[in-house]
């Protein structure tokens, strides 16, 4: 008598799809863990004591990092038209009274508490711009802030960020000291930039040459921004606005119906450059090779402010050394 065939098992064969399911599952998860872990080893951390300046000149960094291959992980501790002083005294608040609103002006958290959260690798502070001019307003906060922090995260590289001078139209410039201010923006690139050299020099660490990478741009006959001379600034009607070609910094902008200006911070173009710099600086690479670029930003314009950035941080009496 021939064996009979028994149906197959479906509760079984379910049983079995349903459990390399899982498996697969959990080995995708256990893959992908292990590679951001790795990621994460091999990432680049960055954090940043600063105000709108570092905001600015870093708006484009992970584009561009993440372009060339870079894993990038980045901390701030901003906040807006703040002085080396200014986070110095909120550091020091935070240490006498850990739940004093003022040690805590970080979306509610203390300079202390942010480094906390991660090891950095390199850790940046600059001056605001408008005492940038000024070698007194330093110290002894610079090497204050320098020896809290290296006690926080001994291993981190401590960077100083130099700023960048206003746009020449500027109604007004850095602090030089004695109550002065500069009077062109030549002079206050000149004058911050003897600044954070001393206070480089001073501290022995490197400098981020975004400063020198503006003046080059605003300074070049071709390249550099010119005050629209033909431009009714006594009578302007909107929406018209003023030629502003190759400006590094927002310039004029109208605000419902007021004619705004705003000489001091950077327009994409300027953000970029920044960005380039930063990027230049950190991976010890040209930018050049790179596409990515601002919408805002022409190709042209785009490619001289690759070439300037390259150039300023890898000039030989510029060159730093190595981060990594």
């Amino acid at each position: 008598m021939p064996e009979r065939k028994h149906p197959l098992n479906c509760s079984s064969t379910h049983s079995r799809a349903v459990y390399l399911v899982l498996f697969l599952l959990l080995v995708q998860v256990a893959w992908g863990q292990s590679t951001s872990k790795k990621a994460d080893r091999h990432a680049l951390r960055l954090f940043m004591i600063g105000n709108s300046f570092s905001q600015n000149a870093s708006k484009y960094l992970p584009e561009l990092s993440q372009e060339a291959g870079h894993t990038l992980i980045i901390g701030r501790a901003e906040l807006g038209g703040c002085s080396l002083e200014r986070h110095w005294d909120h550091a020091q608040a935070a240490e006498r009274n850990p739940e004093d609103p003022k040690g805590k002006p970080y979306h509610g958290k203390s300079l202390k508490m942010l480094l906390a959260e991660g090891t950095w690798d390199v850790i940046t502070l600059q001056q605001a711009s408008i005492l940038s001019g000024n070698l007194e307003t330093y110290q002894p906060y610079a090497r204050q802030l320098y020896e809290y922090v290296k006690k926080l995260q001994p291993q981190a590289k401590i960077v100083l960020h130099q700023t960048w001078a206003y746009r020449v139209d500027s109604k007004d410039f850095t602090q030089i000291g004695n109550g002065q201010s500069a009077r062109s923006a030549q002079q206050m690139w000149e004058k911050s930039r003897a600044a954070y050299h001393a206070t480089a020099k001073e501290l022995g660490i490197p400098l981020i040459p975004n400063g020198d990478a503006f003046w080059a741009i605003s300074s070049d006959p071709q390249w550099g921004y010119k005050k629209d001379t033909e431009f009714n600034f006594d009578h302007p009607r909107p929406p018209a606005l003023p030629k502003q070609n190759h400006s590094l910094h927002v310039g004029y902008f109208w605000k419902q119906d007021e004619l705004g200006f705003d000489s001091h911070h950077a327009n994409a173009a300027g953000c970029y450059l920044g960005s380039l710099v930063w990027y230049s600086f950190l991976f010890q690479e040209s930018p050049l090779k790179l596409s990515f670029h601002p919408q805002e930003v022409d190709a042209d314009f785009a490619e001289q402010l690759k070439k300037t950035a390259w150039k300023t941080v890898s000039s030989p009496k510029k060159k730093q050394p190595v981060l990594r």
